[in-house]
């Protein structure tokens, strides 16, 4: 989650720890619920107090390891599965699936996160879920990655217009901003999602891509599989969930979008290169080192990111990622290794997190001019300049490969949005006000804040006035989070329906 939904990617991959550092006890009671993790933070931006050996799950007397092994630590196998797929769906001589679904994992001899050779040549090798390389190309391409993941495919969605179509309005703000994570089970319908700034978005990020190359787009020996898989399962949503846009021919291998009324060669284009023509969102694999069980960055498509950018940090283990970050080592670095080490492929997670930006910036690495703006409030800027910044995030666990792949969408909402949406400016303008001191220096809203507070108090004034919300009502988190009352009606009227 590379300080996955912590730091929360506001800063992007730098912001996965913080919800991997949580306390045990508190996941556990979403694990219940969803079964995952989930805590409540003192603040979604800073560190927990406390990562204490009774949170780890150790003895009282017993100081928790600075390193622990995760060498024999996986994930739950998905073999079983084997047995549920059609018949047929295993390809060439071998064991049948419902024979080889009843095998158990044979992890004495691991796929390697950094050989190519050794990954495509090795056929018994299994991966971190528990599949033979011979296995997994049995299966071919495009295998039922739904059965495979436990994750449903999406319904279509019929009322789809690309050229109306509108992401959904998300507003994850929270108070008492310091409470929780606000993760949720992942819906299967909105993993992608697309609006009708599509082809603005894929052009703008084919530009990037041809701008800075490898520090946007970048796959590294090893992640062949995981890379594969995740272009395939990207394509397979696409096509469940927007038949009247996307089409895949198995027998030529050629991906049609009639949206951009483009076809993409899948035998000769790249896997990250296929999502960057056709995904507008982005992606980063975590894969694990077999001789330590630990995760590192081996490959992704990163164009949405502020402050920081793929081509630092690929290739970095979990806690190189996170070493900038105050106290990880000490009280993070344990529930990230381990969350990793264990996750199912079955229990996909969301949540979001939000900035207020001047125009839209996009893709911010370090050094952007953009970054000015943030060091003054400027009396030039004007409201229509102002723009809520979201970046809604998932994290799942590939079924074949076994990597761990964190995505997230930056979704931009001009601020003048607000004014009709039920206390949405009330609960902006209490974490503005009153959220904690470091957490806002850290979310970096101060440069909006003159011309977006004086804008907020007056649709807080008007909303009061027109009923839309209680003269006396107390800012909370709201139960419609992360969206807000009567968001439905409005977002249809928006799109004609």
């Amino acid at each position: 989650m590379l300080v996955l939904f912590a730091y929360a990617f506001a800063v992007a991959l730098p912001g996965l720890a913080l919800f991997l550092a949580a306390d045990v006890k508190q996941r556990n009671g979403l694990l219940s619920k969803f079964g995952i993790g989930r805590r409540r933070l003192q603040s979604s931006f800073t560190p927990p107090q406390d990562l204490s050996a009774q949170a780890q799950g150790l003895p009282p007397n017993e100081k928790p390891s600075s390193s622990p092994s995760y060498k024999e630590t996986f994930p739950p196998s998905r073999r079983h599965v084997l047995a549920e797929l059609p018949n047929g769906s295993l390809k060439g001589p071998g064991k049948s699936g419902e024979e080889l679904g009843q095998l158990p994992p044979d992890y004495s001899k691991l796929t390697p996160d950094k050989e190519t050779a050794t990954v495509t040549q090795h056929k018994d090798h299994v991966t971190a879920t528990g599949f033979t390389v011979e296995e997994i190309e049995r299966l071919g391409d495009f295998p039922d990655y739904a059965t495979l993941s436990g994750v449903p495919a999406p319904e279509p969605y019929e009322d789809f217009d690309i050229n109306k179509a509108l992401p959904r309005p998300y507003r994850p703000f929270r108070w008492a901003y310091h409470q929780t994570m606000s993760l949720t089970k992942l819906e299967p319908d909105w993993w992608l999602e697309l609006y009708k700034d599509y082809a603005d978005v894929i052009r703008q990020r084919e530009e990037l891509f041809e701008t800075w190359g490898p520090r946007v787009i970048q796959t590294l020996p090893g992640s062949e599989i995981a890379a594969k898989e995740l272009m395939e399962m990207c394509l397979q949503f696409l096509c469940a969930r927007y038949p009247q846009c996307f089409r895949l021919d198995l027998e030529s291998m050629v991906f049609h979008n009639s949206i951009l009324n483009t076809q993409t060669d899948l035998k000769s284009t790249p896997p990250m290169h296929v999502l960057l023509h056709n995904v507008p969102e982005d992606f980063a694999m975590m894969i694990r080192d077999p001789e330590t069980g630990i995760y590192s960055f081996r490959g992704g498509i990163i164009m949405s990111s502020l402050g920081w950018d793929l081509g630092s940090k690929i290739g970095l283990k979990l806690h190189e990622i996170h070493e900038p970050i105050p106290d990880y080592k000490e009280k993070m670095q344990f529930s990230m290794d381990r969350y990793f080490a264990k996750k199912p492929t079955d229990k996909a997670i969301q949540r979001g997190s939000w900035g207020l930006e001047i125009d839209r910036p996009l893709y911010m690495p370090p050094g952007d001019s953009h970054e000015q703006h943030r060091e003054q409030q400027n009396p030039s800027h004007t409201l229509d300049q102002i723009h809520l910044r979201v970046d809604w995030q998932t994290l799942r666990r590939l079924p074949l490969s076994g990597a761990v792949v964190f995505n997230f969408k930056g979704l931009f909402t001009p601020i003048t949005e607000f004014r009709d949406e039920p206390y949405i400016p009330t609960l902006i303008l209490k974490v503005l006000r009153e959220g904690k001191k470091n957490l806002m220096e850290y979310k970096s809203t101060w440069h909006t804040e003159h011309v977006a507070i004086p804008a907020l108090e007056e649709y807080e004034k008007e909303q009061i006035e027109k009923g839309l919300m209680e003269r006396d009502w107390e800012p909370h988190t709201l139960d419609e989070s992360p969206l807000y009352p009567g968001w439905e009606e409005k977002w249809h009227r928006q799109q004609g329906f």
